[in-house]
């Protein structure tokens, strides 16, 4: 897997889980302030497509993690 696959993973994974503790009703609810991890993360995913600087991307970089071709490439 690449870089830009792991972000993408890590990302979708700490939205659901935020939703899931931030939504009441949710079996998981923890607080409404847990949706602010929600906004961060996708706040980081605006500014990253601008920017391209992720801190995600970095660290897995330094992980030996591959970097990809792009998201549309073969």
């Amino acid at each position: 897997m690449t870089v830009e696959r792991y972000i993408r993973i890590f990302a979708g994974i700490f939205i659901l889980a935020s939703l899931a503790m931030g939504i009441e009703g949710s079996p998981l609810f923890v607080s409404k302030w847990a949706l602010a991890v929600t906004a961060f993360v996708g706040f980081n995913l605006f500014q990253f497509g601008f920017t391209k600087f992720c801190p995600l991307g970095i660290i897995l970089r330094k992980l030996g993690v591959p970097e990809g071709t792009g998201a549309c490439g073969s």
